[in-house]
């Protein structure tokens, strides 16, 4: 929660070694980071607080390669074609998103491709 995050960078900005966080007496490194990541829209995902937003700025993400990372994943479950494969199984996830209900229930990111691709891989390494 905010609070935490602000207890964090408080004992940062101070240059502290040690503080006490959660009735914990932790180390602190001034290298650390801490990151959040959002997806706005995303089912059951809710908007940052104010609070909470104005300690940190925004990064422009953009869309991966799912092609790509459909190939690698595909060559990792032991698919020798994945380099024709993938492209195959992209097109039908993403022809899935465009045309199947929009519900919110529905999921064709990337975490039902993984699902998908491993779960093929079990498949074939349970039937070579």
């Amino acid at each position: 929660n905010a609070q935490q995050v602000l207890e964090i960078r408080q004992a940062l900005l101070q240059g502290l070694t040690e503080f006490v966080f959660e009735s914990r007496h932790l180390k602190v490194k001034n290298t650390c980071g801490i990151f959040i990541t959002m997806n706005p829209g995303y089912a059951g995902r809710t908007e940052l607080p104010d609070n909470l937003k104005v300690l940190f700025r925004p990064v422009a993400m953009m869309v991966p390669d799912y092609t790509l990372i459909a190939e690698i994943m595909l060559y990792a479950e032991g698919f020798g074609s994945a380099k024709e494969l993938s492209p195959k199984f992209t097109k039908l996830f993403s022809l899935s998103s465009e045309q199947l209900s929009k519900q919110d229930h529905y999921d064709f990111g990337m975490r039902a491709v993984k699902s998908v691709l491993v779960m093929a891989g079990g498949l074939k390494r349970a039937d070579p």
